[in-house]
């Protein structure tokens, strides 16, 4: 695992963490100088959320993947409903983006727009995230990716995009993401794969994945071919490279010109290496900060 902050002096508001046989990466959305009705922010909340899908996936009881993330919204609305008002738009919200290995099968799920890459063994890699964010953002966003960041136009363009994105949160029609509701859990994408049939999985916060769907500097099998040599810091010391030499978004548009940036790289799974009669699960992992 890696991640980084935007900045060193700002909390970080993504969230990974890992289990045995699990991993959840979350993105907690928000914006700093625009009214919240929370008071706990949204690194708190992406913090608490995390580990509370990383309870759930602990206890390995069967339950799929939007049942375990209903119950993990449940437990962090409940945590702070006497304190905010959760149900206002302005609250904080995550994205959620969780894979699981169970036995011979893989699942994953995916709500909003974090990234989950996997890793076929000898084919092109699947792609998969939750598009509703961007299409509904991309009819809001001209006046923001005119402006170049770090001005006040930008500025006042980003918190009115902001708002404007908040009218269509957890709605038909809309996107949907982790907040107040366990019922959004039944409209995130969800799927399984043959472990047999994966060489690994790469979970990415979209502060991450701009690499390639922003920045265009790579494509997937690159990205996978990097962080094999390097590991997942690489991809962000490429990413704040990027950033670092367009920090007006003039070459690449865009809302923040850094963003936090997290990516959680899965590979050796049990079914492929647990030795036989074994009751010992290899885990290979790596953090970076």
């Amino acid at each position: 695992m890696a991640t980084r902050p935007a900045k060193p002096d700002q909390p970080n508001e993504d969230f990974t963490g890992a289990v045995p046989n699990a991993v959840v990466l979350l993105d907690g959305a928000g914006l700093s100088g625009t009214t919240s009705t929370c008071l706990h922010g949204v690194a708190w909340y992406t913090r608490r959320l995390g580990g509370a899908l990383l309870g759930q996936l602990a206890a390995d009881d069967g339950q799929d993947l939007p049942a375990i993330l209903g119950q993990a919204i449940m437990e962090v609305a409940d945590a702070h409903r006497e304190t905010c008002d959760i149900g206002d738009p302005s609250s904080p919200s995550a994205t959620v983006t969780i894979f699981r290995t169970d036995d011979d099968r893989a699942d994953y799920l995916a709500l909003a727009d974090s990234v989950l890459v996997l890793d076929h063994a000898g084919d092109v890699p699947e792609v998969i995230t939750d598009g509703r964010v961007d299409a509904v953002g991309s009819r809001y966003r001209a006046a923001m990716d005119a402006a170049p960041n770090g001005t006040v136009e930008h500025d006042r363009a980003l918190r009115e995009y902001i708002e404007a994105l908040r009218a269509h949160r957890n709605q038909p029609g809309g996107f949907w993401v982790a907040a107040d509701e366990p019922g959004v859990a039944a409209e995130a994408l969800t799927g399984s794969r043959p472990v047999s049939e994966l060489r690994g999985a790469v979970l990415l916060s979209d502060g991450a994945s701009r690499i390639v769907d922003q920045f265009a500097l790579a494509g997937w099998p690159e990205v996978l071919a990097l962080i094999a040599a390097e590991g997942p810091g690489g991809v962000i010391r490429r990413v704040r490279a990027a950033e670092a030499g367009d920090p007006q978004g003039r070459r690449w548009p865009r809302a923040k010109a850094y963003d936090d940036a997290t990516l959680a790289w899965c590979t050796r799974f049990p079914a492929r290496q647990a030795p036989a009669g074994s009751g010992f699960t290899p885990v290979a992992y790596r953090i970076e900060r």
